[in-house]
C-alpha cells in the first residue's frame, strides 16, 4: 500500500501567534492548569505589589457566587492614558500584550523597584485564561472601566469623573476563569488562605481580606509582630532555644549590591516535629526554595561553624556539612532582589546568582553577633548540629545488601543443597576453604548445604546493624540463610529463612573456639529470633581419632573423641576389652582440612552418628547471657576480662 504523501510544507504553513493567541494555545508554558489559582495568584501580587512600594494598608479578595474573583486594592491605580508610542492606552497594553507592564523599570525612581514581576506576562495571562474580566481603576480623581472577553477588549476604555466617595485611588480586578483551561475552575481554599495569610505576614500593618459572597463571614489578617509571629503560630515543637529573627538591607553605599536589596528572615530549631519552610522574594511565594534559600544555609552555616571551632565544640571525626544545621531548622524567609530571576513563568524557584551572596551577607555577621552574645544557647544549637552531623555520617555509612534484578544474590562460594524444605535443611558455616572443600564431598547434597567462612568473622558486638553488610563474611551469611540482622523485640519475617538448621562448623581447637565464640556473638547480637526460634547449633568434631589392630576374631576398630576425657574413656574401654597396652594408634586432627570427606560425613554431617549441640539462652536469662558477652566481647572491657581470668584462670584445663 503507497504511503500517502505529506501535505505542502511552504511558506504559508509558517504560523505567527500574535496578542494573547501563544497563552490560549500553549497554557501549560505560562500558568498551572490543575487548578486557576495562579492566575488569581497574578492580581493579588500586583496588589501587594502596590502596598510594598507604599501605597496602601489593604487588599480585598471576594469569591463571588457566579465563580469570579475580584482582588481589590489601594494602590495607585493603572495608568489609561494613551502610551507614547503603542497609541492605545495603558491599561489596555498591560492585560493584552505580553511583556508589558511597570515592572521592567528597575531604576531608583521605578515605580515598582522590588516586585516580583520579571517577565510581565503576569495579568494578561490572567486576561487569556478568563471568559470576562472587569478592571476598574482609579487616580488622579477619574475613574476607569474597561471590560475583556476571552483577551480581547469587549467593552472599551470609559473614563468618568470620581465621584466623593471614590477619591481614594485604587484597582478592582474582577474575572471568571476559563474551565476549558483548567482541570477544575474551582479556587482551591486552603492554598488560597496561605497565600494571603503569607502576604499579610510580610507586610506587617497591611490589612488581608478573604470574604465569599452571601458570607458575612470574612477572615482577616494583620501582622503587626510579622515573621515570628507567623512561625510560631505555624510549630508544633516548642524551639529549642529562642527565635533568630533580624534583618538586613544595603544602602547607597554598599560596593556590590543596589540599595534595599537584601533580606527579613525569622529562624526557629527545633528537636522534633515537622520543619516549616517558607520563602518568598519581593513577596512572591517560592515553594521550590532557591538561591535566597542557599543564601540562607550558607549564612547560618558559617556562623554556627565558626562558633563551634571557636569554643572547640567538634568532636574527633565529625564533619559538618551545610544540612547538618538546617536539618532541624524552620524559617520564614523575605528576600528582596532588584532583578528577580525565576525558573518559569509561575516563579516557583529562585535562579539568580546574587541572591546567595545578597542572603549569606546579612544573615552571618548577625547569628555570629547573637551567638557571641547567648553562648549557652549557641552551645545548645552546637550540640543540636553536632548531632545531626553524627547522624548523617552513621546513615552514610550504612551498609545494603548487594543484590541484583531487585533480588538478593546468594553468595558465589555457597555450595547449595537441592530440597527447599525448610524442616531438613542444614547449611554448616565452616571454616576455611580446605575443611569447605571435604564439606563439600562429604555432605548430602539434598538437603546439606555449605558456606566457607575465610578466616576469623568479625567482632560485632559493638558494630551496628548498619554497618554489618561491610563486612563479606557477614553479608554472605545473612544473604545465605535469608534473614536479615535484626535486634532483640524487633518485627523480623521469617518468611525467607532457607534452613531449618544453621550450623557453625569450626576446628576443635583454639582457633576454631574463637570462631565459634565470634559467631555466636552474631547470632545473639544480631539474629536473636534464629536462637529463640532454635535455628542455631554448633557441629561437634572429634579432635582424636584412636585405631586399634585387629585381634584373634575381632576386626580392627576405630573410634573418635571429642575431648581429652573422651579420649581417656576410649583408651579405657580398650584396656577392658583386652587390647594390649600400646598396641592402638592415637591420631590428633590438627582441623578440619585433615579429614577425608568420609570421616567428615561419619563425625560431623551424619544426622545419624554427629553430635549437634542446639543454642539456647539458658537457664540465667537474656540479660545475664547480655551482660556475659559484653564483658567477653566489648572493647572497652580489657580490666573486666583481666579480672575474669585472674579469678578463674586457675580452673582452666589447658591441653597441650
Amino acid at each position: 500500500m503507497p504511503i500517502p504523501s505529506s501535505p505542502a510544507y511552504s511558506e504559508s504553513s509558517i504560523r505567527v501567534l500574535k496578542g494573547l493567541e501563544p497563552v490560549r494555545q500553549r497554557p501549560g508554558m505560562y500558568t498551572r492548569t490543575d487548578n486557576p489559582l495562579h492566575i488569581v495568584q497574578e492580581v493579588i501580587d500586583n496588589a501587594a505589589d502596590e502596598a510594598l512600594a507604599g501605597h496602601g494598608k489593604k487588599i480585598r479578595v471576594t469569591l463571588h457566587g457566579d465563580g469570579s474573583v475580584s482582588v481589590a486594592d489601594e494602590g495607585r491605580g493603572v495608568p489609561f492614558g494613551m502610551h507614547p508610542t503603542e497609541n492605545a492606552p495603558v491599561i489596555e497594553l498591560v492585560f493584552t500584550q505580553l511583556h508589558a507592564g511597570g515592572k521592567f523599570d528597575k531604576t531608583q525612581g521605578g515605580a515598582y523597584r522590588f516586585s516580583g514581576g520579571l517577565h510581565g506576562v503576569g495579568v494578561s495571562v490572567t486576561n487569556a485564561l478568563s471568559q470576562r474580566l472587569e478592571v476598574t481603576t482609579t487616580r488622579e480623581g477619574k475613574v476607569a472601566r474597561i471590560v475583556f472577553a476571552g483577551g480581547a477588549v469587549c467593552e472599551p476604555l470609559h473614563i468618568r469623573d470620581a465621584t466623593a466617595e471614590e477619591r481614594k485611588p485604587g484597582t478592582v480586578v474582577r474575572m471568571w476563569p476559563d474551565p476549558q483551561y483548567f482541570d477544575t475552575p474551582a479556587i482551591p481554599e486552603a492554598p488560597l488562605i496561605h497565600l494571603l495569610r503569607s502576604k499579610a505576614v510580610l507586610m506587617p500593618g497591611v490589612t488581608v481580606i478573604l470574604a465569599q459572597e452571601g458570607n458575612r463571614q470574612t477572615q482577616t489578617w494583620l501582622y503587626k509582630g510579622g515573621l515570628r509571629d507567623y512561625l510560631s503560630s505555624r510549630l508544633a515543637a516548642e524551639p529549642l532555644i529562642p527565635f533568630f529573627e533580624g534583618s538586613g538591607y544595603a544602602d547607597e553605599t554598599h560596593d556590590s549590591f543596589a540599595p534595599g536589596e537584601g533580606a527579613s528572615w525569622c529562624v526557629a530549631f527545633t528537636e522534633e516535629g515537622e520543619t516549616i519552610r517558607e520563602s518568598y522574594v519581593n513577596l512572591i511565594a517560592t515553594v521550590a526554595g532557591g538561591t535566597h534559600e542557599y543564601g540562607l544555609r550558607e549564612g547560618l552555616f558559617s556562623a554556627v561553624k565558626g562558633f563551634i571551632e571557636l569554643h572547640s565544640l567538634l568532636p574527633k571525626g565529625v564533619r559538618l556539612v551545610g544540612d547538618d544545621v538546617l536539618s532541624r531548622a524552620s524559617f520564614v524567609l523575605s528576600a528582596k532582589v532588584l532583578d528577580p530571576q525565576f525558573q518559569g513563568q509561575i516563579k516557583e524557584r529562585l535562579n539568580s546568582r546574587d541572591a546567595v551572596r545578597i542572603v549569606a551577607s546579612v544573615v552571618r555577621p548577625a547569628l555570629e553577633l547573637w551567638l557571641n552574645q547567648n553562648v549557652e544557647h549557641g552551645k545548645k544549637l552546637a550540640d543540636l548540629v553536632i548531632r545531626a552531623a553524627q547522624k548523617r555520617q552513621k546513615a552514610a555509612q550504612k551498609v545494603e545488601k548487594r543484590k541484583g534484578s531487585g533480588v538478593a544474590v546468594l553468595p558465589g562460594k555457597l555450595t547449595d543443597c537441592e530440597s527447599r524444605d525448610l524442616s531438613i535443611n542444614e547449611v554448616f558455616l565452616v571454616e576455611g576453604d580446605s575443611a569447605g572443600g571435604s564439606a563439600k564431598m562429604g555432605r548430602n547434597k539434598e538437603f546439606q548445604a555449605i558456606l566457607p567462612l575465610r578466616g576469623k568473622v568479625l567482632n560485632t558486638w559493638e558494630v551496628d546493624k548498619d554497618r554489618l553488610f561491610a563486612n563479606q563474611e557477614v553479608h554472605d551469611i545473612s544473604v545465605a540463610i535469608g534473614v536479615d540482622p535484626h535486634a532483640a523485640g524487633d518485627t523480623v519475617d521469617l518468611g525467607g529463612l532457607r534452613y531449618g538448621k544453621i550450623c557453625i562448623l569450626s576446628d576443635a581447637d583454639v582457633d576454631g573456639s574463637h570462631i565459634q565464640v565470634l559467631l555466636l556473638t552474631l547470632f545473639f547480637r544480631h539474629f536473636p529470633q534464629l536462637i529463640e526460634a532454635g535455628h542455631v547449633c554448633v557441629a561437634r568434631p572429634p579432635l582424636y581419632r584412636v585405631d586399634a589392630q585387629a585381634r584373634g576374631k575381632k576386626p580392627a576398630t576405630k573410634a573418635y573423641a571429642l575431648d581429652e576425657g573422651e579420649l581417656t574413656a576410649i583408651l579405657d574401654k580398650l584396656r577392658k576389652d583386652g587390647v594390649r597396652e600400646g598396641t592402638w594408634t592415637i591420631s590428633r586432627f590438627k582441623g578440619l582440612g585433615e579429614m577425608n570427606a568420609e570421616q567428615l560425613w561419619e563425625t560431623t554431617l551424619n544426622p545419624d552418628t554427629r553430635r549437634l549441640l542446639p543454642v539456647t539462652i539458658g537457664k540465667y536469662g537474656v540479660e545475664a547471657t547480655r551482660e556475659a558477652m559484653t564483658q567477653l566481647m566489648g572493647k572497652g572491657e580489657a580490666s573486666a576480662r583481666r579480672e575474669l581470668m585472674e579469678r578463674y584462670g586457675n580452673e582452666v584445663e589447658i591441653d597441650v
